[in-house]
């Protein structure tokens, strides 16, 4: 497979992740992630949760918290062959609430092929730029 087809097959990955999340179906969006994958949420105060169970109990308990939820992708980039970047937009309706929450993020994400090993979240989109430009100088 080609370095372009593997770029555009974890774009899209991403997407359809996303999608997943957005319709609640875990089933699907824990089909992007390695087995023993991670996601740090350690920026945001909220912790780091390991493999699948992990979390996907914290994307249950995540979206528990709203009545309508959408996420979509802002931003892809792709900064080697294994650390990509991205910027999302949540927007959503606390329960019971008529008031919407509006939560920009950006994660870096290193992979294993077509699949997503690692996911750590940032508040701010710079410190998540220069954390991934960091990782990909480190690892190429």
């Amino acid at each position: 497979m080609s370095e372009s087809t593997t770029r555009d097959l974890r774009e899209q990955a991403t997407r359809r992740a996303i999608e997943a999340f957005n319709r609640r179906d875990w089933d699907t969006a824990m089909a992007f992630y390695t087995p023993d994958a991670v996601w740090d949420m350690s920026d945001l105060g909220i912790g780091v949760f390991e493999g699948h169970d992990a979390i996907r109990g914290l994307f249950g308990d995540w979206l528990s918290a709203f009545d309508d939820f959408e996420q979509e992708l802002v931003e892809f980039r792709e900064l080697d062959d294994d650390v990509t970047l991205l910027v999302a937009r949540q927007h959503a309706r606390l329960a019971g609430s008529t008031g919407f929450v509006d939560l920009r993020y950006a994660a870096v994400v290193t992979w294993a092929g077509s699949l997503a090993e690692r996911v750590t979240m940032y508040t701010d989109s710079d410190n998540a730029r220069a954390a991934a430009e960091r990782l990909a100088e480190e690892r190429g």
